[in-house]
């Protein structure tokens, strides 16, 4: 009796006074006679199961693969990722499927699926990976969601009109003359032999968006340290990456030089205060922004004592940020723009010399508007007048759209389509490529072609195809700023410049790195233009 009372009743649950279901019996008998690695084994099987099941009840009746490599899916595959590999998926349905790790993924690949998602803010929310919160910061206004997205918006969009564009072209001028003199001096330097400029288009890039963005507050080394170490940045925001920081790792490497940005560009902010309130003129985005914060400050204080007269009421009160918090936001226009653009410059420079057609109209136009002067700069009128060069900007980015695709997270569940419903916490991405090839809008869709832009029906008849800066709530909001850009960078370097490409095998392969570039990085050769 003593005996019996002092052990436990698991180890002879089978003869002890515990009742147990009949059905369960061999259960506790596996159990008991099973080994570690059985129950292992085991365990794993189930996770296999329980994973494959997740997977085809989120997939449904849309296109995928039939079942998940366990756990992982196509990871290997997104570590490289390939762009015939992202057609493939684009042609298989309108909307398709992966599944990586443990988030699930919708493809859509139509203009009216990927414009469903562009314009649905009560399901879905744009997305980055997780990295993205620790190198922009968890409180950047990229990632607000609803009206506090639409209000922070509305402090912004005074910076792209068309008469703060204006401000910023001499910046630009300033940077293109010093660097197409750089373009020349490296072909000099390689000995005539051409050379891969992709790098160089991004550093170019880079030193107009800092210019546009902060003015002459930063330094040119800055300019180069930024320029230099961006590629870092971009490498720690691919889809699949880390989630969080490990040293050595790309998001390290990517933490860092965005502290650096961070910082460097909060000081310029503090700069760009004090010349503000002391009176000067904005010459930058950041200075146009930061006037309006110090306009509105005046216009509170007026209106607190009561007289307001000879003030003007700006058009959206602002509160007044912090530098860091300016910071984060110009770092966003950078974050925004410098892929993109770079990526849009490079091909824009080899289909120019590929086609000596297009770019003779180009520099023809550019002469006319400059009345003959090639060194004169331009205004916003005779940018604006530039309408075959502007259509050539508008059909490059129709035929290689930097932005292929835009992530989004379900915030709730979002039926896409009548028989599917995409599951809340899974990712939804639209593709632009698709809308931007659709032969039952653009005649030869795989064809570079500016005039349809210029005499063609192009702009009307793919009014709803043109995704190439999205729609929606969430639109690009320098999409003017974007085009221009490139219309005077191309027009500038057709009156100062005369470029080669020299093509490889891989020249019109598509290497995907955030944005797309040619596979063997352009190599061209430059030397300034006798006339």
């Amino acid at each position: 009796m003593a005996a019996n009372a002092t052990s436990s009743p698991l180890a002879s649950i089978k003869y002890g006074a515990a009742n147990v279901a009949p059905q369960l019996e061999f259960v506790i008998d596996y159990v008991s006679n099973a080994s570690t690695w059985s129950i292992l084994a085991t365990i794993f099987a189930t996770l296999v199961v329980y994973d494959q099941f997740c997977y085809i009840w989120n997939k449904g009746s849309i296109a995928g693969p039939a079942w998940k490599m366990p756990f992982i899916g196509p990871f290997l595959q997104s570590v490289n990722p390939k762009f015939e590999e992202y057609y493939a998926k684009w042609l298989s349905g309108p909307l398709s499927c992966v599944s990586v790790f443990h988030k699930f993924v919708v493809i859509a690949s139509t203009r009216d699926m990927a414009r469903k998602v562009f314009n649905s803010p009560a399901y879905v929310k744009p997305c980055v990976v997780d990295v993205a919160h620790k190198l922009l910061g968890a409180d950047n206004w990229v990632f607000l969601d609803g009206k506090a997205h639409v209000e922070f918006r509305k402090g912004l969009n005074g910076l792209f009109t068309r008469r703060a564009l204006e401000i910023y072209l001499p910046g630009q001028e300033e940077v293109y003359n010093r660097y197409f003199k750089d373009f020349v001096e490296v072909t000099k330097q390689a000995g005539g032999k051409p050379v891969p400029f992709m790098t160089h288009f991004r550093e170019v890039i880079t030193a107009v968006s800092c210019r546009t963005f902060v003015g002459h507050y930063i330094s040119d080394e800055a300019v180069k340290k930024i320029a230099d170490d961006y590629y870092l940045i971009t490498a720690a925001l691919e889809l699949v990456n880390f989630p969080i920081i490990v040293p050595y790792t790309k998001t390290w490497y990517g933490k860092k030089a965005a502290d650096m940005v961070l910082a460097e560009f909060a000081r310029c902010a503090a700069k760009s205060k004090a010349r503000m309130t002391a009176g000067g003129e904005p010459n930058c985005i950041m200075d146009a922004w930061i006037l309006q914060m110090v306009q509105s400050k005046r216009w509170r204080e007026a209106e607190a004592k009561g007289d307001t007269e000879g003030l003007e009421k700006p058009a959206h009160l602002l509160r007044d940020f912090t530098d860091y918090e300016i910071s984060q936001t110009i770092f966003t226009f950078l974050f925004a723009s410098q892929d993109a653009t770079s990526s849009a410059a490079t091909w824009l420079f080899q289909i120019m010399a590929q086609r000596p057609d297009v770019l003779d109209r180009v520099r023809d136009e550019n002469l006319k508007v400059r009345n003959g002067d090639i060194h004169a700069a331009v205004n916003m009128d005779q940018l604006e007048s530039m309408t075959y060069t502007r259509a050539v900007v508008r059909e490059l980015l129709r035929y290689r759209p930097p932005v292929l695709m835009v992530p989004y997270v379900v915030k709730k569940p979002f039926p896409i389509t009548e028989s599917y419903t995409a599951p809340k916490g899974s990712m939804v991405i639209p593709t632009t490529y698709m809308a931007l090839r659709d032969p039952e809008v653009y005649d030869r869709p795989d064809e570079f072609d500016p005039e349809r832009y210029y005499t063609g029906d192009a702009e009307v008849k793919g009014a709803k195809n043109y995704l190439v800066f999205g729609t929606g709530p969430h639109y690009c909001l320098g999409q003017q700023y974007a085009q221009l850009n490139l219309a005077l960078m191309v027009g500038k370097a057709s009156l100062l410049l005369d470029w080669k490409h020299h093509p490889t095998p891989k020249s019109e392969e598509i290497k995907v790195f955030a944005t797309i570039f040619p596979m063997d990085d352009c190599p061209l050769t430059f030397e300034d233009r006798k006339w």
